[in-house]
């Protein structure tokens, strides 16, 4: 069925419950796990005359890059103990979906594996559904967690 599982992660409690059912359905079907944090570009930001100068900028980019990837590899650890071949990716995207839509492409996984919030009303409205987005612009197959 699935040999290449992208497992997506934001760090949250339901991603990690996610990942925990994406490392088990790896195992079962012998596949292997990308595990991907996708961590949005950082735009400069200009508030009234004043801008965050770009040193500023590539601080907080970092920290995002080293939260990701201590997200991606809290999964490495689980597919270690699975027993599930593994690897990691965390890179900088226009959006999260982007991201993920991209690397699966890229990395040839055959599935995206992800969790769904599962937001209503005002909060989707005002934070997005990043499932939704993977889910409208993929012709890859994309199993939801919930």
């Amino acid at each position: 069925m699935f040999k290449h599982i992208l497992i997506s992660t934001d760090g949250s409690a339901v991603s990690n419950k996610a990942a925990k059912a994406g490392v088990a359905l790896a195992k079962a079907l012998g596949a292997k796990i990308t595990a991907y944090r996708a961590v949005e570009s950082l735009d400069p930001l200009y508030v009234e005359g004043y801008a965050f100068d770009q040193t500023v900028i590539d601080r907080a980019d970092k920290r995002l890059r080293e939260a990701g990837q201590k997200h991606v590899d809290a999964i490495g650890k689980m597919a270690r103990v699975a027993g599930v071949r593994f690897a990691s990716v965390v890179t900088n995207a226009l959006t999260a979906y982007e991201g993920i839509i991209n690397t699966a492409k890229k990395q040839k996984c055959d599935v995206i594996f992800m969790a769904s919030h599962g937001r209503r009303g005002l909060s989707r409205l005002l934070m997005g559904s990043v499932t939704q987005q993977v889910l409208t612009h993929t012709k890859i197959p994309v199993v939801v967690y919930r």
